[in-house]
C-alpha cells in the first residue's frame, strides 16, 4: 500500500479535528509535518483546509452517489470521501486516479478494509462529474443559496445578512472560502531586508505601516521567524495591539499564543508588562514565543487573578468564537452553534469586569475579539458600562486618528473600518480577519 506522504498527513490531521476537536491551523504548523518535502507539505495544508472550508458542498456531492446516509458512515470513510472529492473538484493539476486510489487506501489504512470497495465506487460514479460540481457562483444569491454555494452553516449567513446586509454577508462567505494573506509584523527596516535576502518577496500592510504582507517564499523557514524577530499576525490583530497604546505598567488578560503581548513589549520595551494565561500548555507556549525580558508570564485564571497592583493599560482579547477567522480556521463553522454565543457572551462579561479591576484611575482598556457577532461584541462592553459608572467608552476614532498622526496607520480610511465608537474589520470588506475592539476609560 503506497499512499502519498501528504494525504496521510491530511488524512491524520482531518481526522483529529474531526474526533478530537483539534484545530487544523495548529496541527498544520507541528512536528508532524517537518518530515514532508516542501511540495508535500503545501498538499497536505491545500487538502486539509480545502475540505475543511468546502465540507458541506462536499457531503453534498457525495451523498447523492452514496447509497448509504453519510450519517452513518464511520468518520474514517467520510473523511477519506472528503479528501478524494476535494481534490476531483478543486485541484486541477490532480490526477483523479491518485486521488481516488489514496482514498481507498486511507480506508484500508484505518482499518475499514470492508468498505473500501464502497468508497471506491462512489469516488468512481463522481469522478466525471466532479468539476462540474465545482461551479463558478452566480451573483446576487440568497441566503440559502449563498450557505450553499460557499459552504456555510446557514443560520450563521442570515445573521450577517441581517446585521450587514446581504452584500457584506456574501463578501465574508467569499473571503472565507479563500486563502488568506499571511501578515507580519516587523520592528524596523534592517529585519525587511533580511528577510528579502532570504528571498522572501513582501508588500506594505493595507493597515499599518510596520505590517508586511508575504507575497512569496516561506516566511517559517526564515532565520528572524525562527528568532522570534518576526510574528505572523493578522493586520486586524496587529491594529488592536496598536490600541493598546503606550504605559508604564501593561497587562494582558488572555494572552495566548502570545502575538499581541509580543506587539505590546515592542512598543513599550521599558514598561512592566504582565501577560496571563489560564491553560498551563499555552502559557508554556506564551514563554516561548515572547521572549522580551520585560514579560512577566503568570499561569493563572484572570478572574481570580492575584494583585499585581495597578496598571495603566488593560487588553481583555476574550476567548470567542472566531467567526472573523473562519478562512483560516474553517473548522469552527462547523462546531459553533447559536447556544454558543449566549454562553460565549456570559463569560466574557466577566473577563472584562475582571480585567477592569486591574485598571488605574486615568487608564485604559482594551476589550476585543475576533468575532462578528454582536452578542460578544457590543452588547459586552454595554453590559459591563451599565452597572459601572466609573469607566466611559472612548471614540476608537481619536484613537486611530493619533495613530495616523505618528505614521503608525497606514490606511487613511477610517470610516471603513469603524462602526460607531467600536474599530471593525470585515473579512471581504478589508483584506484581514474579522475584529472587534472598544475602548474603555477609568474615570479620574
Amino acid at each position: 500500500m503506497s499512499i502519498s506522504p501528504a494525504r496521510a498527513v491530511a488524512f491524520d490531521i482531518l481526522l483529529r479535528v474531526e474526533q478530537q476537536a483539534a484545530y487544523a491551523s495548529e496541527l498544520l504548523h507541528s512536528d508532524r509535518l517537518d518530515k514532508l518535502s516542501p511540495a508535500d507539505r503545501g498538499l497536505a495544508t491545500e487538502i486539509v483546509m480545502g475540505v475543511l472550508r468546502w465540507q458541506s458542498r462536499l457531503d453534498s456531492v457525495i451523498a447523492t452517489s452514496s447509497s448509504r446516509p453519510l450519517s452513518k458512515l464511520d468518520p474514517q470513510v467520510l473523511i477519506a470521501l472528503r479528501m478524494a472529492m476535494y481534490q476531483l473538484m478543486f485541484l486541477s493539476r490532480t490526477p483523479a486516479r491518485a486521488a481516488i486510489h489514496d482514498s481507498v487506501d486511507l480506508v484500508k489504512r484505518a482499518g475499514k478494509t470492508s468498505a473500501a470497495p464502497f468508497a471506491n465506487a462512489v469516488l468512481r460514479k463522481l469522478s466525471d462529474s466532479a468539476k462540474a460540481a465545482a461551479r463558478a457562483p452566480a451573483d446576487n444569491l440568497t441566503v440559502p443559496e449563498l450557505s450553499e454555494t460557499y459552504a456555510h452553516p446557514e443560520w450563521l449567513v442570515g445573521r450577517w445578512a441581517v446585521q450587514l446586509g446581504v452584500e457584506k454577508a456574501a463578501a465574508i462567505c467569499r473571503h472565507d472560502q479563500q486563502v488568506p494573506a499571511t501578515s507580519i509584523r516587523i520592528d524596523g527596516d534592517s529585519v525587511t531586508a533580511e528577510l528579502e535576502d532570504e528571498g522572501i518577496t513582501l508588500a506594505h500592510g493595507a493597515l499599518l505601516s510596520s505590517a508586511r504582507t508575504v507575497i512569496g517564499g516561506e516566511i517559517t523557514q526564515t532565520r528572524a521567524y525562527r528568532e522570534g524577530r518576526v510574528f505572523i499576525q493578522d493586520e486586524a490583530s496587529q491594529l488592536v495591539a496598536a490600541l493598546v497604546g503606550k504605559g508604564s505598567r501593561l497587562l494582558d488578560c488572555c494572552a495566548a499564543p502570545g502575538s499581541k503581548a509580543a506587539a505590546i513589549a515592542s512598543r513599550n520595551p521599558t514598561s512592566e508588562i504582565v501577560a496571563v494565561e489560564l491553560h498551563p500548555h499555552r502559557a508554556e507556549l506564551l514563554r516561548r514565543r515572547v521572549q522580551a525580558a520585560n514579560v512577566q508570564i503568570i499561569t493563572s485564571d484572570v478572574l481570580q487573578l492575584p494583585p499585581h497592583g495597578e496598571f495603566d493599560r488593560v487588553l481583555a482579547d476574550v476567548p470567542c468564537s472566531g467567526t472573523g477567522t473562519l478562512a483560516r480556521n474553517p473548522e469552527i463553522k462547523w462546531r459553533l452553534k447559536p447556544q454558543d454565543l449566549s454562553d460565549l457572551h456570559t463569560k466574557q462579561v466577566s473577563i472584562l469586569r475582571a480585567a477592569l479591576l486591574h485598571l488605574a484611575r486615568g487608564g485604559r482598556a482594551v476589550y476585543s475579539t475576533c468575532s462578528l457577532e454582536p452578542e460578544e461584541n457590543q452588547a459586552v462592553v454595554d453590559e459591563v458600562l451599565q452597572d459601572n459608572p466609573k469607566f466611559a467608552l472612548l471614540d476608537c476614532r481619536a484613537e486611530l486618528e493619533a495613530l495616523k498622526d505618528q505614521g503608525e496607520l497606514a490606511t487613511s480610511d477610517l470610516d471603513s473600518i469603524l462602526e460607531g465608537k467600536y474599530l471593525r474589520t470585515i473579512p471581504g470588506v478589508q483584506l484581514c480577519d474579522g475584529f472587534f475592539a472598544a475602548v474603555l476609560e477609568r474615570r479620574s
